[in-house]
């Protein structure tokens, strides 16, 4: 594997996840390497495109030119288009804020996004993360991810909130309530505040591609609302896994 290009990456990485232009010996003291390196790998950046120099400071910043291939892949993922009518119809139906996500290794990566229009609001970005063992997206895709994937997370279990679940064989009777059920809560395992809502969605062969869910404040979406909306969301799922194809059985690699 080139070194040259994993650093180049981390490069891209600090300044992605920068919410302001950096310099040349900043990036160096923070990604542990040399200032002439990190120069020449920012001009070679800059050249294609990559990133941008503030003529006045100096400084770097990311175009949008990695938004631009972003923008690329994720139309091509068909269930984001498919699902754009259901979760428009869920975010009416029940006022709060919308998620897609997919399943990026163990953790969740937000690919669509209707914000609640009430004022006190669950807060999310769009291309954002979270550990699929705390939120209800998550939970609704490990339950039918291949059994290696959630075997990933033994010992890696963080605790996040007082109700985070951090052992193993409790996630894994959480995933069964999950496929029992058809529907994922998140009871406020990774913000303290918030909780969530999620089912799975299925492509035409069966394999869970994606999880549409709904998330608010805690004091709004108490367990009995959270009972009442299951429905609604349940069928959100199942509307788009049908749009997508599907008709038959989920596909669960069990342990």
């Amino acid at each position: 594997m080139s070194n040259t290009v994993i650093k180049g990456l981390g490069l891209m990485e600090a300044l992605a996840l920068s919410d302001r232009p950096r310099g040349v010996t900043e990036l160096a003291a923070e990604l542990g390497m040399v200032k002439s390196q990190v120069h020449r790998l920012l001009q070679t950046l800059k050249a294609k495109g990559y990133v941008r120099q503030d003529g006045e400071s100096a400084r770097y910043a990311c175009t949008l030119k990695l938004w631009e291939y972003g923008a690329l892949v994720a139309d091509r993922l068909d269930v984001r288009g498919v699902a754009t009518v259901h979760l428009q119809a869920l975010a009416q139906r029940t006022s709060e804020t919308i998620h897609l996500s997919v399943l990026d290794d163990t953790e969740v990566l937000y690919i669509d996004k209707i914000d609640s229009p009430q004022p006190v609001r669950a807060y999310s970005r769009l291309g954002g993360r979270a550990p699929a063992y705390c939120v209800a997206t998550g939970k609704a895709l490990l339950a039918y991810a291949p059994a290696a994937v959630v075997e990933k997370l033994d010992g890696k279990l963080e605790r996040h909130t007082p109700r985070t679940i951090t052992r193993l064989d409790e996630l894994k009777l959480e995933l069964e309530r999950v496929r029992e059920q058809g529907y994922a809560i998140n009871r406020g395992e990774w913000r303290d505040s918030v909780c969530g809502l999620a089912a799975p969605i299925f492509s035409a062969q069966g394999r869970t591609i994606a999880a549409v869910g709904i998330s608010g404040p805690l004091e709004r979406l108490t367990p009995g609302m959270l009972h009442d909306l299951a429905p609604l969301v349940l069928d959100s799922g199942r509307a788009i896994s049908r749009d997508l194809g599907f008709s038959g059985q989920p596909v669960h690699k069990a342990a």
